[in-house]
């Protein structure tokens, strides 16, 4: 064992680790470290500390501030000559290991910075997820892990397994860890000709309301007994993420939503979920779930969750079951996940449901108006802030939880290998594969044989008369949105150099009148209401400020520029 090796060589190893400083081993990352040693009273993780090295010159620098540092080092003849060499120093030594860190644990503490130098390639790949797991656990908000990777054989009796940077980074994602630096692999400071480092610093967010503990506390360790609360927490994420523009108003530090809304993005990610991949949302045998009843949820097996969409029309039978649908989930949402979502230590809800009844007719048009009818639905504003803000690092652990859970029922054990649960991450893709480009395309191509010439690309002026691309205006890789407003034909050329790059201001500015001339051609004919209604009711729930009755084109592309600078805001998108 590893363990054993480092005990019978701890005098030797001792000699090499103190043989090099502090900054010649982390060079890389010294940047990231600064702000934790100017911090008061942080609390700093050094895992695997081994000789003492790196927990004595974090102590002595961040003396001054009161910082503290947690040692862990599982050889203990090793650990000895850590202590003497961090004496007098403000280092707490504990026997402690991974993926349990049971001593760690108990002191329920957490922490600014956490520090693995030359240990994840101890810890083998079945180990690897809950070790990750517990360490995100064990962060503040805001808190950094720094993981040093070594690359190349042991050359000895320790036990060493290949490790990974894309491997590692993917895997934080689960946990809600954001990647701040990958390095390049470099030598090895000793000079071992076959090893190479590489250091990864991931982040738990932080956006200073105390968000970000709560979502991971729903997510990763509230009690589940069925998919509800998870489903809840991804719908308001999606909605917050996706519709800026669904916010009813503001009051008391709340967001209402239209509840109408709620209970149709929970019944459109369920939608596929069970009747196209019949995959179990609850423990046992019965794959039925409350909100599934006859006359409403088994009518409309014939439509794909992609048909759940804004801007939508149903008639007929269908309508009536959309109706049904909708009134269902809302009261499945009511006395289910919105029940048992309470504060931490608290009986208090987080969420507050003021529904009402809604009588089915033949006839269903989604737009903000008609889901306003449904009631109101109520988030504290942090969360909703959260969410709308750091959407693409909160979702893959609701994903990765809900993959897990799916997995752990009996109805689903055909899935229950890591190598099967790809079929359940599939299952979970939110994207209407349906509502692509080609309907824009074909639009364009009627426009053009119709009218006899073709419409120029709104980034260059160019003619469009022979090739042509279809452009997301908000790139789709990093804001997935597949409405008629967000998808603008464009000179092949141009949109490749675009690619997912943000449009500037002043080039958004100065293509407003080709882009609004294309809106105006294309769905906004006198003669085509469908299509008017439509692409209004999509772009007045998408996109920021917009009221429900929105009929401006002009108000339109105002909101477009404040979505613009929503999205460079919040992911720092590259411009173009």
């Amino acid at each position: 064992m590893s363990v054993d090796f480092y005990n019978q060589h701890a005098e030797q190893l001792a000699q090499v680790y103190l043989s090099k400083t502090f900054e010649q081993v982390h060079q890389p990352w010294l940047t990231h470290l600064t702000p934790v040693l100017n911090k008061a009273n942080a609390r700093i993780l050094d895992l695997g500390a081994g000789a003492g090295r790196d927990s004595k010159y974090l102590a002595q620098q961040g003396a001054a501030n009161g910082v503290q540092i947690t040692a862990i080092e599982p050889a203990l003849t090793l650990a000895e000559l850590g202590k003497q060499h961090t004496l007098g120093l403000n280092v707490n030594w504990l026997q402690d290991s991974l993926p349990d860190l049971h001593a760690v644990t108990k002191q329920e503490i957490s922490f600014d910075l956490i520090l693995l130098s030359a240990v994840w390639m101890h810890i083998p790949q079945s180990q690897r997820e809950r070790s990750l797991r517990k360490l995100a656990n064990l962060l503040k908000p805001g808190g950094k892990l720094v993981i040093s990777l070594r690359h190349g054989p042991s050359g000895d009796a320790r036990n060493m397994f290949d490790v990974c940077s894309d491997q590692l980074t993917q895997l934080a994602t689960r946990f809600g860890l954001t990647t701040l630096l990958v390095t390049d692999k470099g030598q090895d400071v000793i000079g071992r000709e076959s090893v190479a480092w590489q250091t990864v610093v991931l982040q738990l967010p932080d956006d200073g309301t105390g968000a970000f503990p709560f979502i991971r506390h729903v997510a990763l360790n509230d009690g589940k007994s069925a998919t509800h609360k998870l489903a809840l927490m991804r719908v308001l994420l999606r909605i917050a993420d996706g519709h800026p523009g669904a916010v009813i108003r503001r009051e008391d530090n709340s967001v209402i939503l239209p509840m109408g809304l709620v209970a149709l993005y929970w019944a459109h990610q369920y939608k596929d979920l069970i009747d196209k991949h019949q995959l179990f949302q609850r423990p046992g045998h019965n794959s039925n779930m409350g909100f599934m009843k006859q006359d409403g949820w088994h009518q409309l097996t014939h439509l794909q969750s992609s048909d759940y969409r804004i801007g939508n029309l149903f008639t007929g039978a269908t309508a009536i079951a959309m109706h049904k649908v909708l009134s269902a989930s809302a009261s499945n949402i009511k006395t289910m996940p919105c029940r048992f979502i309470t504060y931490p230590n608290s009986d208090e809800g987080v969420f507050e449901v003021n529904s009402k009844s809604v009588r089915a007719t033949d006839s269903l048009f989604l737009d903000l108006t008609t889901l306003n009818q449904w009631g109101e639905f109520s988030l504290p504003e942090h969360l909703w802030l959260a969410f709308s803000r750091y959407a693409c690092w909160i979702e893959p652990v609701l994903i990765s939880e809900w993959v897990k859970t799916m997995a752990s029922y009996a109805g689903n054990q055909a899935y229950q290998t890591p190598a099967q649960q790809h079929v359940l991450y599939n299952a979970l893709n939110w994207l209407e594969t349906k509502r692509n480009t080609s309907e824009v395309r074909s639009r364009f191509d009627a426009l053009k044989q119709s009218q006899g010439n073709a419409h120029n690309c709104v980034w260059t002026d160019k003619s469009l008369k022979h090739q042509y691309a279809i452009d997301h205006c908000m790139p789709f890789a990093r804001w997935p949105n597949n409405d008629l407003w967000n998808l603008l034909p464009t000179d092949v050329k141009a949109n490749g150099e675009k690619s997912d790059r943000l449009p500037t201001e002043p080039k958004m500015k100065a293509a407003k009148l080709r882009i609004t001339h294309w809106w105006r051609d294309a769905w906004l004919d006198e003669n085509d209401s469908a299509s008017q209604q439509r692409f209004f009711a999509e772009a007045n729930i998408a996109l920021p400020g917009l009221n429900a009755n929105n009929s401006s084109v002009d108000d339109l592309f105002e909101a477009l520029l404040l979505q613009r600078g929503r999205l460079r805001e919040m992911q720092q998108l590259r411009e173009w």
